[in-house]
């Protein structure tokens, strides 16, 4: 009996690429599988050609032999659909359904609660236990988590024998999904427990102490394994996350580990110099202010800032100074302004205010280059 041509077998081109040969052959197979043809001689022979022509076609040497010499190069060979692995065929188009249904099922674990916390920025720097109230599901006390009445127990579930799981049969196709009986669970109850109506848990309020780590930060949260909400029928709990955000400080401003606080001085002694007590949030350290210092001179406070809540040293506390210019002056101080400006300007100006001076010279080059 003459063999049919390989390429006519799949119904698809000489030059055909190897996806075209794959997705041909899937098609084909499926369609003429005997499974799913009553298993009939004819179909069984049909998939037999298919699957030797597959065979040949998706081997670049066995293609080659083939496209120079025919049948004559040998072909595939190979047996009928009974040594074919099924799995190698439709893996590539079924497998992520079939994974997705093996991990279905199983016990739910019960949901994750978030709660929100407002503390201070000391609190945030040393740390701190705190007491939090909440209402959540918890495990019944009456069933103690299992949903059966006192007394009684929870059963294996018939129809999936307990694992929670039934596998369903279509033709070839082996499909597992949860078991409809028991949700998963792999366990019924028969006999409920009345107080939560078998759930095996109940909402009530719920108290903890949370020990807040110092160096937390604005949006940081502490979990808390197994302090969430109580699963169903003794589940798994899941977890609480605290949220941490901070209060507003009428001092410090905080940035990562460092601490920022605006520092205003006097004009006379941004001018002469002298030594200021400016706060930290370890207390009062005395800051020396050195003669002519400017408005946006920074001092820098080392190791007086926030720790790092994973390790690594402490930050700095920054102070930035603002000059502050005199307001509500008498009529004798303002007299006494202009005599110090006078004597300013009988001398070098630029030598006293060296910072205007340099301005006012771009300022006037700027205007001598433009040209109007």
């Amino acid at each position: 009996m003459t063999k049919a041509d390989y390429y006519e077998t799949l119904g698809v081109a000489r030059n055909a690429s190897d996806d075209e040969i794959k997705h041909a052959y899937r098609r084909l197979a499926m369609k003429h599988h005997p499974d799913r043809n009553s298993h009939s001689k004819e179909s069984e022979e049909q998939f037999k050609q298919i699957k030797e022509a597959y065979e040949t076609l998706s081997d670049s040497r066995k293609r080659a032999a083939y496209d120079q010499f025919g049948h004559a190069a040998g072909g595939a060979g190979g047996g009928g659909f009974g040594d074919m692995n099924f799995g190698d065929i439709f893996g590539d188009v079924f497998g992520d359904i079939f994974g997705a249904m093996r991990n279905a099922g199983g016990p739910q674990r019960g949901a994750d609660l978030r709660y929100q916390i407002e503390i201070s920025l000391e609190d945030a720097v040393f740390g701190k236990t705190q007491e939090i109230s909440f209402a959540t599901f918890v495990p019944c006390a009456d069933c103690k988590g299992s949903g059966a009445k006192k007394g009684s127990h929870p059963t294996t579930c018939a129809d999936c024998d307990g694992y929670g799981q039934i596998r369903l049969q279509r033709g070839f196709f082996s499909v597992q999904q949860t078991c409809p009986t028991c949700r998963g669970k792999g366990k019924v109850v028969t006999d409920p427990c009345a107080p939560c109506h078998g759930q095996g848990r109940r909402k009530q309020d719920k108290t903890l102490s949370v020990k807040i780590p110092a160096g937390v930060d604005n949006g940081d949260r502490i979990r808390l394994g197994g302090e969430g909400e109580a699963g169903e029928g003794g589940s798994q709990p899941g977890d609480l996350y605290v949220e941490i955000h901070l209060k507003p400080h009428p001092i410090f401003e905080r940035d990562g580990k460092d601490l920022y606080c605006d520092v205003p001085i006097s004009f006379t002694l941004a001018v002469l110099g002298g030594e200021l007590d400016v706060p930290t949030l370890s207390g009062r350290v005395q800051l020396k202010i050195p003669a002519e210092t400017q408005t946006g001179k920074a001092f820098r406070l080392r190791g007086m800032g926030v720790p790092s809540v994973r390790g690594g040293g402490k930050g700095d506390t920054i102070c930035r100074i603002t000059v502050e210019t005199p307001v509500n002056l008498t009529a004798k101080q303002k007299e006494m302004l202009k005599e110090f400006e006078a004597t300013l300007s009988a001398s070098n100006t630029k030598k006293h205010n060296p910072k205007a001076t340099s301005w006012f010279d771009k300022v006037k080059k700027f205007f001598e280059d433009m040209k109007f």
